[in-house]
């Protein structure tokens, strides 16, 4: 039996008995190893006799000795356990009525989505789903500088890919005319003022909490001003500010920009603005307009709290319920642009589709699967605490939706030949899952195999082997090249098992291997391993972008008939 196996009965064994008085059972034992690793369900005579021996050994120790045991090969077992209370749900929203909530997701079309926006995302839609209301997405398209038809593709690709549906879609651009309106409106009532300063003067001004001469401008002056930025005033000449609290505390408050002068080319209005609205603005008016109930979005912009709220008041506007919940991200794997960009640049990442990156595409690529990101990020909740997750945690909930839809095959590393005698069969058939009901497949051999040359280190003349859904073979000789004779109806309880594949019929794939990018915030020069490996032939059959278990080795998601990307253990 496979070493590691054995240990993990052992360690189930020694905590089973010593949570037991000293004693446990074999039956206990079995189902507990079926448990966890449901491809020997199968193969239950196999381990059966080894389950045996280790229960049999375990009985025999006193509990003291299995303590000294346990202290010095499973000191895990005598953690305590943290309870964890599971989440039923999202917490009820404050002041929400049913069939009458809406909510929505302002993606900026800056970027590639990445798991921060899934969450945003995912939380809105819930909340919709949850009282019987309306989701909107609506893209923040007001900075014709940095947005690009790329990126609202991307958002809208990757959105329909985590299986979220919207019951409007929009862009905040359609509504430049009520930004406009509303706009002159707080300047006529004094509220806004058109200001000139030097872009280093407005922020050492804000700084020091003190007014510029321009904020003292009268009415008139302010209008004219309007005009001057639609014709004459070029980028940086002329800004809308909002009149807020230069002295607050809340520096977000110290007359914020409502409005500037942006020269870039819409991706979709072209050249028909020139006078953009800031995303404080923006958003104020547009969830006010839209009929939002509920804005819920990450807490960096908590503080814009206090200013959409003036904005709306200074307007006479409805105010929406605004919550706020961590930002997303995983150790080690960045979801900034300032990040992504260059590494993309530098060429240290393909694109953003790289299994090593955050972000949705990349996700794809490497296997998740969006059902995992859902239940993923709801076992988070709308804690505010900061969520550096391990990127193991969204593997254990892909690990539920892959493994029973996911076929198992062979594959060796650093083959090493083996070569049998005497076989006498030509032909066998393995089942595709040791569980769910998807079939088998038949595999031609001829008595030339490879094997993996991990396990060929560890195999010794007149020793035998068990190539797994073959047979037993007698190792005769362990040289450059493995030989040995076929053994009909061998023992099959204490002997290694191992993959295997025909030399005839064996497929070579590329093997990528993501690992973390960052460590203590430096680039990881070693974040992608490339394997040569070898795989059976029914590999070619799999449609790309299936998910595969190659045994003993992890899930794997096919790329192309060459390539396959390692998801995870």
């Amino acid at each position: 039996m496979d070493e590691e196996i054995r240990k993990e009965i052992r360690k189930m064994t020694l905590q089973n008995a010593f949570e037991h008085k000293g004693k446990t059972k074999e039956k206990i034992i079995l189902g507990k190893i079926l448990g966890t690793k449901p491809e020997f369900r199968t193969k239950v005579k196999e381990i059966s006799a080894d389950i045996a021996e280790i229960v049999s050994n375990v009985n025999q120790l006193s509990i003291e000795e299995q303590k000294k045991e346990i202290d010095k090969n499973f000191p895990e077992i005598l953690i305590p356990k943290e309870k964890i209370e599971e989440r039923k749900g999202l917490p009820e929203l404050k002041n929400a009525q049913q069939g009458k909530v809406i909510t929505r997701f302002p993606p900026e079309p800056n970027g590639y989505p990445h798991i921060g926006h899934a969450k945003a995302a995912i939380i809105n839609s819930e909340y919709a789903k949850m009282y019987g209301g309306k989701f909107i997405l609506r893209m923040d398209d007001t900075n014709p500088e940095a947005e690009r038809m790329e990126y609202h593709a991307a958002i809208k690709v990757g959105l329909e890919w985590l299986g979220i549906k919207f019951d409007i879609v929009k862009n905040t651009s359609d509504d430049m005319e009520v930004f406009y309106e509303k706009g002159m409106e707080l300047i006529n009532s004094g509220k806004a003022y058109i200001c000139k300063c030097k872009r280093e003067n407005i922020s050492k001004n804000r700084r020091e909490r003190k007014a510029c001469k321009c904020s003292r401008e009268d009415i008139d002056k302010n209008i004219s001003n309007w005009g001057k930025m639609e014709t004459k005033f070029k980028p940086g000449e002329a800004i809308v500010r909002f009149r807020g609290n230069m002295k607050a505390d809340n520096a977000v408050m110290r007359d914020p920009v409502l409005f500037r002068i942006i020269h870039g080319k819409h991706y979709t209005l072209g050249e028909k603005y020139r006078i953009w609205p800031s995303y404080d603005f923006a958003v104020a008016i547009e969830d006010s307009i839209d009929g939002v109930t509920h804005a819920y979005r990450s807490k960096e912009f908590e503080l814009r709290k206090e200013l959409i709220d003036a904005i709306l008041d200074s307007l006479n506007m409805r105010k929406p319920e605004q919550g706020f919940f961590s930002r997303l991200e995983f150790k080690g794997m960045p979801i900034s642009k300032r990040i992504i960009k260059p590494l993309i640049e530098d060429r240290k990442v393909s694109w953003y589709d790289d299994p090593r990156l955050p972000t949705l595409e990349g996700l794809k690529k490497r296997g998740i699967k969006p059902e995992a990101i859902r239940k993923f990020i709801m076992s988070l909740g709308l804690t505010k605490a900061n969520t550096l997750a391990p990127f193991d945690s969204l593997e254990a909930f892909n690990r539920k939706f892959v493994d029973a839809n996911s076929i198992r095959l062979f594959m060796v590393s650093n083959p090493k030949k083996l070569t049998v005698k005497n076989l006498s069969i030509t032909s066998v058939e393995i089942s595709n899952h040791p569980v769910s009901d998807m079939g088998k497949r038949k595999i031609d051999v001829d008595g030339n195999f490879y094997i993996s040359g991990e396990d060929a280190q560890n195999i010794k003349e007149g020793t035998q082997i068990r190539l797994l859904g073959l047979g037993n073979i007698l190792i005769t000789n362990e040289g450059h090249e493995l030989e040995g004779e076929y053994v009909k109806d061998g023992d099959i309880t204490s002997i290694p098992k191992i993959q295997w594949v025909s030399q005839k019929t064996a497929h070579r794939i590329k093997m990528i291997i993501p690992k973390i990018l960052f460590i203590d915030e430096k680039f990881n020069e070693d974040s992608l391993e490339e394997l040569d490996v070898y795989s059976e032939p029914h590999y070619l059959q799999l449609k790309e972008g299936e998910e595969i278990q190659f045994v003993r080795f992890g899930y794997c998601r096919k790329d192309s008939q060459n390539q396959a990307i390692f998801t995870h253990k």
